[in-house]
């Protein structure tokens, strides 16, 4: 087997951001695996782009998620190629690929990073590990330009994005990175009343103990605090803003650690 470690960004109408040299790289290679008849495997963690490169190598072929097994095997009895995505849900490999092999049907598969099967070695002749977005900062500058434009698009506003403070979110990779930034592209301009009627609807089906009060309390304290501490820069001057006794702003602080 071929492993290849690679970096590929997210796919937007077949574009590839190919900000770093191994994004350069992975669409050089898939652009090769696009003119060739192998099998291959794409691995990585949630939202590193394993299905849009999938779907560069084969823009006509069907994708199916591995979990449907029967709608799987009615697909491959009329297709010459084939995308199979999140292989470790896999309800039979084995049967899968036996129909594909015997029937020479080219298979694309996606599968999360630490997934290993034997019969999954013997099946493809190049694998392509995906590394996640946190080791490709060039790819998230230009992931988060691309986001803000969809932003743009769909709010239909044309404001520039405040990134002075914005610390990306790349726990899932591009999945929650284009979710923060569609949240704070929304939020960076919202209006009061639009604050109140969203934590209104957070709340309205939370409530019912005997004391909800100060079981929320912390989501007007913690955003207070965080948002004093990185204007004022000192304790001692945002507890004077908050008309707080500097040992009640510690509490607090103390109280809501977990968040801070």
């Amino acid at each position: 087997m071929i492993v290849v470690a690679l970096a590929v960004a997210r796919v937007v109408d077949a574009n590839y951001i190919t900000a770093s040299a191994s994004s350069a790289q992975a669409f050089k290679t898939a652009t090769l695996l696009k003119t060739l008849s192998v099998n291959a495997l794409i691995t990585g963690e949630v939202g590193v782009g394993k299905r849009s490169l999938a779907r560069y190598i084969l823009p006509d072929a069907p994708m199916l998620d591995s979990s449907n097994y029967n709608e799987i095997l009615k697909t491959l009895e009329g297709v010459n190629k084939i995308i199979i995505t999140n292989l470790e849900n896999s309800q039979n490999i084995k049967k899968i690929f036996d129909i594909a092999t015997a029937n020479n049907i080219r298979v694309i598969a996606t599968a999360n990073g630490s997934y290993y099967n034997e019969i999954v070695d013997k099946i493809f002749s190049i694998k392509l590990d995906i590394p996640s977005l946190s080791e490709r900062p060039e790819d998230v500058k230009e992931l988060i330009k691309k986001f803000v434009n969809e932003a743009s698009l769909l709010f239909g506003q044309k404001d520039e994005f405040k990134v002075k403070n914005f610390k990306p979110d790349l726990s899932q990779n591009s999945n929650s990175l284009r979710k923060q930034v569609m949240i704070n592209y929304l939020l960076q301009n919202i209006q009061e009343n639009e604050l109140i009627e969203i934590i209104e609807n957070y709340l309205v089906d939370k409530l019912g103990s005997n004391n909800d009060y100060k079981n929320f309390l912390h989501l007007y304290e913690i955003p207070i605090i965080k948002a004093g501490l990185q204007r004022f820069k000192s304790q001692l001057q945002l507890s004077d803003k908050l008309g707080l006794n500097r040992n009640t702003l510690r509490k607090k602080i103390a109280d809501n650690s977990k968040y801070l």
